[in-house]
């Protein structure tokens, strides 16, 4: 009796233990879920652009001679601080030399104009011939003539002096220094760069198909390209409205407020988001719920039975996390965000909270 029930216990365990596994239920596979969402926000475009100083110059000679003085590279500078500076004494005794020759001009001109009238009274007597007057005439207008060529000369040294010293036209940092102190130059060398660090701008390039569909009136969003969390709202935008034949691009330039220079310096990269003139009623899925595939890019719905279908889209511009899309989807249908990469159509799911 024993070995008949040790007998049948046998036969039961090996019954079970060849049932197949594919005949129990799967597991409905937890996933989160997000609605897709209806809007009439405009499409944004995302470009790359570039920190770049509003100005940012190439300070020249403005007379030929010796350098006396040449800022460091590094030096910040005020408006009106001394950049580099000239020898004077050449220039200063060229002005000695033409100071006196405009006193000489002075003394011939006092000494004809009084020639002038002594032969005017002479001729109403008729003790002088109109020959000589006329002389005397033509002697004291060149006489005059020559006076304002010695006056224009003086100033023209004058003006040299001047630009014996050349100032800082704004406040910034001197980034190279190509002359040195010691060095003779000649007129509209270049002697160093100087570089506004407070006055920055950002220039972007957009296709040009955007052309039409941006607004000079339109606000742009800037973002830090190594800090996500630094953000700048700049609220006009300035469009050239030129395009590169060969990128096929027009140059965007946004002017950035003074507390940029806190955290981003010439020559830094940051993310421009622009609005697009087309308002349209678009849908839109969170960024995680696309599933980008060889032959496409996916979205996977939860249908009423809790079921798992995938719906293949066309992805549009973006707005922050969110995507517009264009395919077999409703306003308020349930995406997967989460855990819809090896989903196949028809699974069962379980929806987690989000």
């Amino acid at each position: 009796m024993k070995n008949l029930t040790l007998l049948s216990l046998l036969v039961i365990l090996s019954i079970t233990l060849s049932t197949p596994a594919s005949a129990a239920e799967p597991a409905p596979r937890p996933v989160k879920v997000a609605q897709v969402k209806s809007s009439e926000t405009p499409p944004m475009v995302d470009l790359i652009g570039t920190v770049h100083s509003r100005h940012r110059v190439a300070v020249t000679a403005g007379v030929s001679g010796k350098l006396e003085y040449v800022a460091e590279p590094g030096s910040f500078v005020a408006a009106g601080d001394i950049l580099a500076q000239f020898e004077r004494l050449p220039l200063e005794l060229q002005q000695l030399e033409q100071r006196a020759q405009l006193k000489r001009a002075e003394i011939n001109l006092t000494y004809l104009q009084r020639e002038l009238a002594r032969q005017k009274e002479l001729k109403k007597q008729n003790n002088t011939s109109q020959f000589q007057l006329e002389q005397t005439q033509s002697q004291f207008e060149l006489a005059k003539s020559d006076h304002e060529i010695a006056a224009l000369k003086l100033q023209q040294i004058d003006d040299q002096l001047a630009r014996t010293i050349i100032k800082a036209p704004f406040a910034g940092v001197v980034t190279a220094r190509l002359k040195r102190a010691g060095s003779d130059v000649n007129r509209s060398d270049e002697l160093l760069q100087l570089l506004d660090t407070e006055q920055l701008e950002v220039r972007a390039f957009a296709p040009v198909r955007f052309l039409s569909q941006l607004s000079a009136q339109s606000s742009a969003l800037l973002t830090s390209a190594e800090d996500h969390n630094i953000q700048i709202k700049v609220a006009r935008t300035t469009i050239i409205p030129a395009a590169d034949p060969r990128s096929q691009t027009f140059e965007i330039r946004l002017n950035l407020p003074r507390e940029a220079t806190d955290f981003w310096a010439s020559g830094q990269l940051v993310k421009v988001s622009i609005p697009l003139l087309q308002n349209r009623v678009a849908l839109s899925v969170h960024r995680d719920a696309l599933i980008l595939r060889r032959d496409g890019t996916y979205v996977v719905r939860i249908n009423e039975n809790n079921q798992a279908e995938r719906i293949k889209v066309t992805v549009g511009q973006g707005n922050g996390d969110w995507v517009i899309v264009d395919g077999a989807l409703k306003a308020g249908e349930n995406v997967v965000v989460r855990g819809g990469e090896r989903l196949q159509g028809g699974e069962a799911v379980s929806i987690q909270a989000s």
